[in-house]
């Protein structure tokens, strides 16, 4: 596994619209589903929309937008995992997780990471399995307008169901033993229907 950061990089799915959520698959056999918005606040009227939870560090109007691929180029069952935002604060590191649990009107509706391998003890602090190459670690710094890209690319899978949604957090992540994946509070949340997620898994809180 490895992880690429690089600021304001563009951004392009071939054969994609720009709508907040689409699906496409090719003719190797990959899919691409890819997810794109503006952040409004939070409340029960924009479930499905990018929501902010801390508009002073995730500003409403900023950008987000998630890609991930599965197959193909990849390779196998291999999953890439692109994330791009603008808007938010200039020069500034924020963690970025996968979660298992579709956006909420509260952070914590978006439940845990997800692990490739479940962490027997949750919350999970330990780096055996809280870390980068068994979660999906997105960390970011922005430049100076607030931009910036992350990828994250694994030689597994998502498993049906498991994979809902993007967390932005406050701070980068830490890898130390009792704190290994936390990355402070969280600040902004994007629902994202993964591939493998089906729709008995639920689409929210």
């Amino acid at each position: 596994m490895r992880i690429l950061r690089k600021a304001s990089a563009a951004l392009a799915v071939t054969a994609l619209l720009a709508l907040p959520a689409t699906s496409a698959f090719a003719g190797d056999g990959s899919r691409t589903v890819k997810v794109e918005g503006q952040f409004v606040p939070s409340s029960p009227f924009h479930p499905s929309q990018p929501l902010t939870y801390d508009a002073k560090t995730v500003p409403v109007g900023a950008r987000i937008s998630v890609v991930e691929q599965v197959g193909g180029p990849v390779g196998g069952a291999a999953t890439s995992v692109r994330l791009q935002v603008s808007g938010l604060l200039p020069n500034r590191v924020y963690g970025a997780h996968v979660h298992t649990k579709p956006c909420g009107r509260t952070p914590d509706a978006a439940g845990p990471h997800y692990q490739n391998v479940k962490d027997p003890n949750q919350p999970s602090t330990d780096p055996a399995y809280a870390n980068p190459d068994n979660e999906v670690w997105l960390d970011f710094r922005t430049d100076a307008q607030g931009r910036a890209t992350a990828e994250s690319r694994h030689d597994w899978g998502f498993r049906p169901g498991e994979a809902w949604s993007v967390i932005i957090h406050e701070h980068g992540t830490a890898t130390k033993p009792g704190e290994a994946g936390m990355a402070g509070a969280q600040l902004a949340c994007l629902t994202v229907p993964f591939a493998g997620t089906t729709d008995e898994a639920g689409t929210g809180n």
